[in-house]
């Protein structure tokens, strides 16, 4: 260990004169708190490998330094400062952190992490009356006693940001939850009162709507997200983290969970590291533009949107897969022929206008489109383009123009205007437009919880109904697709295939796919790599059968 301070301290040694973000010498130390979700809970070390983008993440990252107190009852702590690594095999998001900084920063960085599951703000966080666990001022403690470590190694430093994951268990306490925002206003005038950081940033990490508490408690799931709005939008140091489009842990009978998960919390934290990054002015893209244009002026262009949740989204599809599978390494390539629009995860990632068509995901992630469009240009001689939207955190009742009580998950209008605006700017430059088809992927997570089952034919049929009068084409074919549902006791008795099938019957412009010779799958309501290229090759095979 002591190789590691004695690094630190000669990276360390001359004061910089430089801005705050040119220093590249001066150790930036990061805090991680909050409870279940930044623990790391229901993940493992051992699996990380199944997630090509993060290989390696279950191994220690020497030149990062950590420190620790994790847990309730039986806590894990760190003998002072150490290496940064898993803690008992758990994956927590400092990890994937730690590791996009340092490949795209050049200064030396520290985390110290404190976090218990099952924990309240309005209780145990609560700087004022802590009570329960009494988190705050053990948190303190321990960040004041780490810091005090790098003072007596002389090791120069500065706390750069406070990662925050947080909130379901205030959900069950009637006043904690209503008093959300206020309590996490006050926790963070708390932190930088207490730790002498007026100008401490922050990152509220969102809570996932795509666990079963997304949907099952989704009015108190809404309350707190409007809590921790409140706070970000107030204050111009606390930056909202969208984490909702992260993978979440596939569990056992219907498939929902509750934790991120391995995937999850690997995505997690790459979430804050680009939300620090983007703070400070250093955002990580890659740009990716059209060479040319590639439709003459006057000419129709087709325009096919693809819509959904998460394996319209790619959740488990991977391009490092993509180049191992025979055949299929071609879909890698940008394919300038065809310009691509997109939107997904609810906006958390935009195209920078129309791209080449190509892997644009957000974590080395691709979806459908990609082998839907080869197997379109291979049938189709005119000139085609895709727009995309996407949010795997969402329900099919987010995407209906009624909307649910959760008003800010509401996916409608966006979605709509998506589809308006990816018509016009092709007709701004000189094509005429047609719209021929909007293909769908139902809703995974809405196979799975009963009521959302019962209801998905329903809130399907309003969702085609009210697009096609809004965007004034009647006749618009929408191509709905559906995995095998989930098949467990707990939901067998709705047949949400059959009532798909009847909307489908009664609506002779909406094609009903069942897309049920999909790969075999490891794990219920996700598709990999492989599923994802069968989904996209059906989808096309539809289409082209019903032109």
């Amino acid at each position: 260990m002591h190789h590691l301070f004695l690094t630190l301290s000669i990276l360390c040694a001359c004061a910089s004169t430089a801005s705050a973000q040119e220093d590249n010498k001066t150790l930036r130390v990061f805090i991680f708190a909050g409870q279940s979700n930044m623990v790391g809970s229901d993940s493992k070390a051992a699996d990380v490998h199944k997630f090509p983008p993060f290989d390696g993440l279950e191994q220690s990252q020497d030149d990062v330094l950590f420190s620790y107190c994790i847990g309730r009852e039986d806590k894990q702590r760190s003998e002072g400062w150490v290496p940064l690594a898993p803690v008992r095999d758990v994956i927590g998001p400092e990890l994937s952190f730690a590791r996009t900084l340092t490949k795209n920063s050049k200064a030396p960085i520290a985390i110290i992490k404190v976090a218990a599951g099952g924990t309240h703000l309005g209780g145990d966080w609560n700087p004022d009356e802590p009570i329960g666990f009494k988190m705050y001022p053990l948190a303190l403690d321990w960040i004041q006693s780490s810091l005090a470590a790098l003072d007596k190694k002389k090791i120069p430093y500065r706390i750069e940001g406070f990662m925050w994951h947080q909130g379901e268990n205030d959900m069950f306490e009637e006043g904690y939850l209503a008093s959300y925002g206020q309590n996490l206003k006050n926790f963070l005038a708390c932190w930088r009162r207490d730790l002498k950081a007026p100008n401490l940033p922050f990152f509220i990490g969102e809570l996932c709507t795509k666990t079963v508490w997304g949907m099952d408690l989704r009015p108190r799931m809404h309350a707190v997200s409007i809590g921790q709005r409140f706070v970000t939008e107030s204050d111009p140091l606390a930056d909202y983290v969208p984490t909702s489009h992260v993978g979440v842990e596939v569990g056992g009978g219907v498939g929902l969970h509750y934790h991120y998960g391995t995937l999850g919390q690997l995505e997690h934290g790459v979430n804050y590291a680009d939300a620090y990054l983007q703070k400070i002015g250093q955002p990580r893209r890659a740009d990716r533009p059209l060479k040319a244009w590639p439709y003459q002026k006057g000419r129709k262009v087709k325009l096919f949107v693809l819509a959904g949740h998460r394996n319209m989204e790619g959740e488990r599809a991977f391009v490092q897969e993509l180049k191992k599978l025979r055949g299929k390494s071609a879909l890698l390539k940008d394919n300038h022929r065809i310009a691509y629009r997109y939107s997904i995860g609810g906006g958390y990632k935009k195209s920078d206008g129309w791209e080449p068509l190509g892997p644009a995901g957000f974590y080395d992630t691709f979806g459908p489109e990609l082998s839907f469009g080869a197997a379109l240009t291979k049938k189709v001689k005119g000139p085609i383009a895709i727009a995309k939207f996407t949010h795997s955190g969402s329900q099919i009742i987010d995407w209906t123009p009624e909307g649910s009580e959760a008003e800010t998950r509401n996916l409608y209008p966006s979605f709509l205007k998506f589809i308006q605006d990816s018509m016009q700017q092709i007709q701004d430059r000189g094509q005429e437009v047609e719209l021929a088809g909007i293909l769908y992927h139902l809703g995974e997570n809405d196979m799975s919880w009963s009521p959302f089952r019962n209801g998905a034919s329903a809130r399907l049929q309003s969702l085609v109904n009210q697009s096609r009068e809004d965007l004034g084409l009647p006749e618009l074919r929408w191509f709905v697709s559906q995995q095998p549902p989930t098949d467990d006791k707990q939901v067998n008795k709705i047949d949400v295939t059959a009532k798909i099938a009847e909307v489908a019957a009664a609506d002779p412009y909406l094609i009903h796919i069942k897309a049920f010779s999909l790969p075999p799958q490891e794990k219920k309501l996700v598709l990999d790599t492989k599923g994802v290229i069968a989904l996209g090759e059906a989808l096309a095979k539809s289409w082209l059968e019903n032109e």
